[in-house]
């Protein structure tokens, strides 16, 4: 017996809506034409020194010290928004923040960094305090944007600011894999740096 769509023709969602739902991220996803898997990625990760890596540690650390992180807007500002801004810098990327995009009635709406390089693009979605509907959301605007690009292969994250998750989305095998492991910040700081900074130097 099919299971029930949870998506309905007649409605229009935007990313944020896939976040507010409590159907399970599978069954959101299998609408949408992917499978959802959960398994250890073997990320890109660069072969460059990070020598600027432990200054920007520093700076995290003084920032938690000084600031609470009880809202999305201050996991973003403190943590988040530092880090890209950044690589973008180091790895001459354009930063891209609430970034719009729409491709149907079912996908549409801001991603909230978009990282991107002359090679390859990342997508960040940050959050307050919940990684498995972030991910989901993260996982349709990874298929909003396999839609309007050229791209086979897509990264994304999400984050809750000291906490990140990667996925990657395979448009041929019409899945998305989402890591089992978690970068940690301000201890895992420079794995996370070369993880991002590997996907942007990815063809």
């Amino acid at each position: 017996m099919a299971k029930p769509k949870i998506l309905q023709e007649d409605q229009s969602y935007t990313f944020r809506s896939y976040f507010e739902m409590n159907a399970e991220p599978e069954d959101i996803l299998a609408d949408l034409g992917y499978c959802l898997l959960t398994a250890r990625l073997t990320l890109p990760m660069t072969a460059h020194p990070l020598p600027w890596a432990s200054a920007l540690q520093q700076r995290l650390e003084q920032s938690l010290q000084v600031v609470s992180l009880t809202s999305e807007a201050a996991r973003r500002e403190t943590l988040v928004a530092p880090i890209l801004l950044e690589i973008a810098i180091q790895n001459h990327a354009q930063l891209r923040i609430e970034y719009p995009l729409s491709v149907n009635q079912w996908l549409k709406g801001n991603l909230d960094y978009l990282l991107r390089s002359p090679q390859s693009l990342i997508v960040v979605e940050a959050k307050r305090d919940d990684l498995t509907r972030g991910f989901t959301q993260l996982a349709t605007e990874l298929i909003a944007l396999a839609q309007s690009q050229d791209e086979k292969i897509l990264y994304g994250a999400v984050t809750i600011g000291d906490a990140w998750r990667f996925g990657k989305l395979d448009v041929e095998q019409k899945q998305i894999i989402q890591d089992i492991p978690l970068f940690t910040i301000p201890d895992q700081l420079e794995q996370l740096l070369q993880v991002i900074s590997g996907i942007l130097e990815t063809n």
